[in-house]
């Protein structure tokens, strides 16, 4: 089921547009949530504005500060606000086309499903979804959505279009920053290769079907239990710890080669004789009585 769209508008390339709608293309229908609730009443609690010092304040009292510093505030009226929103144009306008590898993927945020809508936008929508699989790129374009203006990245997708919010520069923190503390070190070849051989033995198709939150999984049995009356504690299983004190041992274990035994020194010669072992002691004969 697509659900009611996301946004409405039209996708224009140069002179050609089309009707089209954007609909989410995930769903967190399925996580489990938690309501809070008065341990006897069991009735929901209300979340009330409440100001330190005088106590609880009607909505009608509450503005917008912007904090500078700690404890200064820039406040902003409601007009204000709305004095220098975006207008929603309702049309995606392509500015550019550029190969995905050369968008880095901590700029691809929401995935969205961008479908023509209504039959007149058929047409236009196939030419330009066919152009841009024989080109192999993508589509950059901006669209205004809840009062922003979001960058727009949009690549064919069998029959349709995949449409992907990308993060502005802001957004995205620099990772040489963050991996700066990170040493210059250059690990032993061999235990490269071997590395390169477990993950080959590791190599396969990504498979989503196989990868389930295990803790949603197990708060959803949990519940379905408590709901039956019959509750129980689940718990989750965590991979150990591994202290690794023979980083070539382990990627050789890994690997499913055993390492080689210590080799047995031989033993030394000696003039010595060797002392003959004593014989065994006789049981002592009873004397008759």
């Amino acid at each position: 089921m697509r659900g009611r769209p996301t946004w409405q508008g039209h996708l224009k390339l140069s002179l050609v547009s089309c009707p089209v709608a954007l609909y989410t293309a995930t769903a967190r229908s399925g996580d489990v949530r938690f309501n809070m609730l008065h341990n006897t009443t069991h009735n929901r609690i209300r979340m009330i504005p409440t100001d330190p010092e005088t106590g609880p304040v009607d909505r009608s009292e509450i503005v917008k500060g912007y904090e500078i510093e700690k404890d200064r505030y820039v406040i902003l009226t409601e007009d204000e606000i709305r004095s220098v929103r975006l207008e929603s144009t309702r049309t995606i306008d392509i500015e550019r086309f550029a190969p995905a590898d050369e968008i880095d993927r901590l700029y691809w945020n929401e995935p969205y499903f961008l479908l023509p809508d209504g039959k007149i936008a058929q047409e236009a929508y196939a030419v330009i979804r066919e152009a841009m699989k024989s080109t192999g790129r993508v589509a950059l374009g901006r669209l205004v959505m809840h009062t922003r203006e979001r960058l727009l990245a949009m690549e064919p997708r069998g029959k349709g279009l995949v449409a992907y919010t990308l993060r502005s520069r802001d957004e995205v923190r620099d990772p040489a920053a963050a991996f700066e503390d990170i040493p210059d070190l250059l690990p032993d070849a061999g235990m490269v290769d071997i590395a390169e051989k477990i993950i080959a033995q590791q190599e396969g198709p990504f498979d989503p079907s196989t990868f389930t939150d295990r803790y949603e999984e197990a708060l959803k049995a949990l519940i379905a239990d408590k709901e039956r009356g019959a509750g129980r504690t689940v718990q989750v299983e965590e991979p150990a710890d591994t202290n690794v004190v023979d980083l070539m041992e382990a990627l050789r274990r890994s690997l499913g080669q055993r390492a080689e035994p210590p080799r047995e020194t031989a033993p030394r010669r000696t003039s010595r004789k060797k002392t003959p072992a004593p014989a065994p002691r006789r049981p002592a004969r009873r004397r008759a009585s």
